[in-house]
């Protein structure tokens, strides 16, 4: 009876789904035009605010973060290994994840279900930093994308534009984040696969 009088730790306290890495839960944090970067708290499961976004850069999707998996070792070197670049393993944090949406979803704090057509290979101060792109479940407009692939350029951009001008600060010029590439649906999979692994390793 307990347990049902207590809120679940978004991170700890949700599954990921039976059919993860093919179709996996997702705690959103930020939803499309946010202006504001939320994150949740991680020793009590609550939202707060990180920062507010410095230029007209605003949120091109739903964002939050896979529950039960963790960027550490496994997720670091698949990185090193697919971008040949030295990185000193995952950022730590649960895996990030865009969800595409055809919907006006006006809050955040919320569970969806979503489907990982593939991800952007962020490397943020030498650490993995992935961001999953995945279509939300049942959503009529994306029904036909099954892979990165199939978004139109314009999509891809605006998730690109977005997370190489999030972290810019005022004035500079210094690029604090690197894009080493896009990749599919299967790499994507791999990914959440060793994010989960490493959860394991971690947490237990």
């Amino acid at each position: 009876m307990e347990r049902h009088l207590q809120k679940a730790h978004p991170w700890h306290g949700i599954s990921p789904g039976e059919e993860a890495p093919y179709k996996i839960a997702c705690f959103i944090e930020i939803v499309r035009g946010d202006t504001v970067k939320y994150e949740i708290d991680k020793s009590t499961g609550y939202l707060t605010i990180d920062r507010p976004q410095r230029f007209s850069n605003v949120a091109p999707a739903l964002y939050g973060f896979v529950p039960r998996t963790y960027c550490g070792d496994l997720v670091g070197e698949y990185c090193a290994e697919q971008s040949g670049r030295p990185v000193q393993g995952g950022d730590g944090d649960p895996l990030d994840v865009l969800v595409l949406t055809e919907h006006h979803i006006p809050r955040g704090d919320i569970l969806v279900r979503a489907i990982p057509i593939g991800g952007l290979r962020m490397i943020d101060k030498g650490e993995a930093d992935d961001k999953i792109v995945a279509v939300l479940e049942g959503d009529a407009l994306y029904a036909d994308v099954h892979d990165i692939t199939d978004l139109p350029v314009g999509v891809l951009e605006k998730l690109r534009h977005y997370f190489l001008t999030y972290k810019l600060a005022p004035g500079s010029t210094e690029q604090p984040v690197d894009l080493a590439a896009v990749y599919g649906r299967a790499e994507a999979h791999e990914v959440i696969r060793r994010s989960l692994e490493d959860y394991r390793f971690c947490f237990g």
